[in-house]
């Protein structure tokens, strides 16, 4: 058995300005246009802003489950002096944590380079439940969740690419 990763980040060149980009992916509601997992968010106090919150509605194959999310930073790239933008967030399921998803916006050239990352945070107390959760809930334990969450990433950031006309090849 392998030793268990806690990571994991893709990425994609999209080409659209690092602008554009942050300005729909930073909208938590447009989520279920790419992410194969996500089928709909609801933001109760639009627009999203850090600290805002979420429910995600998830499904996978014959699984289906829903998540709590809130905002952890919220930075467009005009906000900062070499223009890189930065949408993150974290969910959970019953007040217990699961994971934190972000999203990295760097100029390159006229495009945007986007970098989508995954950190798993089912450690301490709790860990155990949410654990179980997964498995029962989508269908994932532990052993299969970072070739599951690759493949979903790859898939969103290719859909994305997609969405603003381009489809760049993914970089280690």
């Amino acid at each position: 058995m392998s030793e268990r990763r806690w990571s994991l980040e893709e990425r994609i060149v999209v080409d659209a300005a690092p602008e554009d980009v942050h300005r729909v992916v930073s909208d938590p509601r447009n989520m279920g246009r790419w992410s194969p997992e996500c089928r709909r968010v609801w933001v109760p106090r639009p627009p999203a802003r850090p600290g805002s919150r979420f429910v995600g509605l998830n499904r996978r194959g014959p699984f289906v489950w829903f998540t709590v999310g809130r905002i952890t930073a919220l930075r467009a790239p005009a906000q900062a002096p070499d223009g890189t933008g930065e949408f993150t967030f974290d969910v959970g399921v019953f007040g217990l944590p699961i994971a934190r998803w972000g999203y990295r916006f760097e100029p390159e050239g006229e495009r945007t380079r986007v970098t989508e990352t995954w950190q798993d945070l089912r450690t301490g107390r709790g860990s155990r439940l949410t654990t179980l959760l997964g498995a029962v809930f989508a269908g994932t334990g532990p052993d299969r969740r970072v070739a599951v969450n690759r493949a979903g990433m790859r898939t969103t950031l290719d859909r994305l690419a997609a969405g603003f006309g381009s489809v760049t090849q993914h970089r280690p």
